[in-house]
């Protein structure tokens, strides 16, 4: 559950309409959100996950990822709201920043 779970809660259809617009290469993907991302090579895309998870501990809102070589794919969702909230979005975009500066 997030640090500050009073914070946090279920976005609804319009909510995230709006958000999903706002975080480049995002996308809506069976009730989560996804991103797929690309590096040079294993150790680059490990070290993006190592600095994800840092911040992911931080928030106490952690991601399901996949990892295979140089790809990761990352699904985010609230399961303690049964949808998508408002920490997801926040996440995604704290991501985006660790993505540009591991490349």
């Amino acid at each position: 559950m997030p640090e500050n779970e009073e914070n946090y809660r279920k976005l609804s259809k319009k909510e995230i309409g709006q958000e999903i617009r706002k975080i480049k290469g995002w996308r809506i993907v069976k009730g989560k959100i996804q991103r797929n991302f690309e590096f040079a090579d294993f150790n680059q895309a490990f070290g993006f996950m190592t600095r994800v998870a840092l911040e992911v501990e931080k928030m106490n809102h952690h991601p399901e990822w996949f990892n295979v070589y140089n790809r990761v794919r990352i699904d985010l969702v609230t399961h303690d709201v049964g949808g998508l909230s408002n920490f997801d979005f926040r996440l995604a975009e704290i991501i985006n920043r660790i993505a540009a500066k591991s490349r």
